[in-house]
């Protein structure tokens, strides 16, 4: 009796510790992991399996280049550097300028005349002095459009024509108030553009510059000629309407002395006598409240000077020791004034 109870006491126990087994295994795995996916075999040639054979290739790098400006370059860095060289913007522009420029030849010259062969887009070289005037030529026939230069209160810059009809000439007038002065000019015409380099110098200088061209025909028509009343109103663009005669002129009496002062409530215009540019213009100073005087910006039209600007007082003077000084005034201020 006693042997069959301990059989079912240990048949019971062993029963339980299967059923504590099985629990503790279905805790521990908390997923179930696929199969990994089946894949046939495949048969392979030789020339399958040699494929192109892929190299790494490092990729090179662009040199950084420093926008860094500063002052000119010297010939011998324009010289030494090769044509593949990254140049800085300033030595890509001052290179450029440098072939640009065109100096004065001595087998271009005929007479006293510099003439240059035109080529668009080239800085001209142009060299004055002090107390001399430089006449620059433009083609027979071409009409002036602007002028505009650099610096307009050290340089005096004039236009006159020669000739008339289709044979009519503009000649650009250019003189420096002081030696070592440098500016630019640009004239453009109804033909073209001209680009010029001017250099004050204190006695060397160019009596006249002209140029020739490739593209000038052997045979042109002639335009029809204007009339004179045409001619001169083209020339100045004054309307007549917008006139105003109300400057006074007083001081010396040399032959330079203006005629007439007017303007047309933009600018001043200050008429001469005849052929002033045969002779020495004055320079033209306008006097400020406080009496002291400065160049103000103006240019010579034929027998004119136009002044950009409207003032109350200017003086024209010329010489050193004897100078000759001619007041312009205007009239309508001391009026209102009263």
């Amino acid at each position: 009796m006693k042997k069959t109870h301990f059989l079912t006491i240990l048949l019971g126990a062993t029963a339980l510790a299967g059923c504590e087994t099985f629990t503790m295994d279905s805790k521990t795995a908390d997923i179930v992991l696929d199969d990994e996916p089946f894949i046939e075999a495949v048969y392979l040639s030789d020339a399958d399996l040699d494929g192109p054979e892929v190299v790494d290739t490092p990729v090179a790098q662009a040199p950084l280049v420093a926008r860094t400006f500063g002052p000119g370059i010297s010939p011998k860095e324009l010289a030494g550097a090769g044509e593949t060289e990254t140049l800085k913007p300033y030595q890509a522009i001052e290179r450029a300028n440098a072939s640009a420029a065109i100096e004065p030849s001595p087998a271009n010259y005929m007479n006293a005349i510099q003439i240059y062969p035109y080529t668009r887009g080239a800085l001209y070289q142009v060299y004055t002095a002090p107390e001399q005037v430089t006449d620059i030529a433009l083609q027979p026939g071409e009409e002036l459009m602007s002028v505009s230069a650099g610096d307009t209160v050290r340089w005096v810059l004039g236009d006159t024509v020669s000739g008339a009809g289709d044979h009519a000439q503009v000649h650009i007038l250019v003189k420096p108030i002081q030696a070592g002065l440098k500016t630019n000019l640009i004239i453009t015409t109804s033909r073209r553009a001209y680009h010029l380099e001017l250099h004050a110098f204190r006695e060397t200088y160019m009596a006249a510059v002209s140029w020739r061209y490739s593209d000038q025909p052997l045979v042109r028509r002639s335009p029809v000629a204007k009339t004179s009343g045409e001619k001169s109103a083209a020339s100045l663009g004054l309307q007549l309407d917008r006139l105003r005669f109300r400057y006074e002129i007083s001081g010396d009496k040399p032959h330079w002395r203006p005629s007439r002062v007017f303007d047309d409530g933009r600018k001043v215009y200050i008429q001469f006598p005849a052929r002033l540019d045969q002779g020495e213009a004055p320079p033209l100073f306008v006097v400020g409240r406080d009496g002291k005087s400065q160049l103000v910006n103006y240019r010579m039209r034929d027998n004119y000077y136009v002044v950009d600007r409207l003032f109350a007082m200017a003086e024209l003077r010329l010489g050193e020791k004897n100078q000759d000084v001619v007041r312009i005034e205007r009239n309508d201020l001391q009026m209102a004034s009263r």
